[in-house]
């Protein structure tokens, strides 16, 4: 039914400054697209897009993202997922007891406290432009994360009603954490619960960001300049990675770079 991660909305405040921020950070010029009360930013990379939004005027989309700001503040917002037929999807995913609503060409869904939408997708839409070397930009995201209190119902939310492909379950004790990974298209949608804390039936939360990155020391340096606080490029938990954080991204969104091993990329 889902055929992939199709965009990721980030809620901000200063519409300028957001899209001057993820402009710097993934070295792309974006599309500016104003609309029901609301002005976007569009970032098309090669696996899917970002959008930062920001209230601007009156209309539906400038109520919703007022109200998102007002109740939880800017971040991460809505994870949006490719589906063929948005009717069909929202009908199979109402009978398995989720809260659907149909919102013109899309569909609006709210699960374990988070806002997911069902889209056709911005068919057509090209990787956006690069600012300088290619090899310094971000290319594509490679996971995006979320946290639960209730391991057990992700699985039964994100499995058996999204349908992603769960590719990974596995509790690391020297971690406190355990990790579902699912197959979302061509990125990762990984939840992360920890095994210190109770088991609760407290909303999920949208985590952070994790960024594909081909030469991490041409995008950290690159990143660096740009004004950011960055870490110093390291390697990461799984084998043949390098990685570094972004300590002060755009909307507060936690993100990392990472480079893939080849191994993995070439699975």
């Amino acid at each position: 039914m889902i055929g992939g991660l199709d965009h990721v909305a980030i809620a901000v405040r200063d519409f300028d400054a957001g899209v001057d921020g993820y402009r710097r950070l993934l070295g792309r010029e974006p599309e500016l697209e104003p609309r029901d009360g609301a002005d976007r930013a569009w970032f098309h990379l090669a696996n899917m897009a970002l959008e930062v939004i920001a209230p601007s005027g009156d209309g539906p989309a400038g109520d919703r993202v007022r109200a998102r700001l007002d109740d939880a503040g800017e971040g991460l917002w809505i994870a949006a997922f490719q589906v063929d037929d948005v009717a069909d999807a929202a009908r199979l995913l109402s009978r398995r007891g989720l809260d659907v609503e149909t919102v013109g060409s899309v569909a609006r869904v709210r699960a374990a406290g988070l806002d997911f939408v069902l889209t056709p997708g911005r068919i057509g839409a090209r990787p956006s432009p690069v600012i300088g070397a290619e090899d310094a930009a971000v290319p594509a995201l490679d996971h995006i994360v979320v946290h639960t209190s209730n391991p057990d119902r992700a699985l039964g939310l994100y499995g058996a009603r999204f349908g992603l492909d769960l590719r990974l379950d596995r509790a690391n004790e020297q971690w406190g954490a355990r990790q579902l990974f699912f197959r979302c298209g061509g990125t990762l949608f990984e939840v992360g619960a920890s095994l210190k804390a109770p088991v609760t039936d407290a909303p999920d939360r949208f985590g952070g960001l994790a960024w594909r990155v081909t030469d991490p020391n041409a995008a950290q340096a690159r990143i660096a300049a740009a004004g950011f606080d960055v870490s110093e490029v390291r390697a990461g938990r799984k084998t043949g990675t390098k990685v570094f954080t972004v300590r002060d991204a755009p909307g507060g969104a936690p993100t990392l770079m990472l480079m893939p091993s080849p191994e993995l990329e070439a699975a």
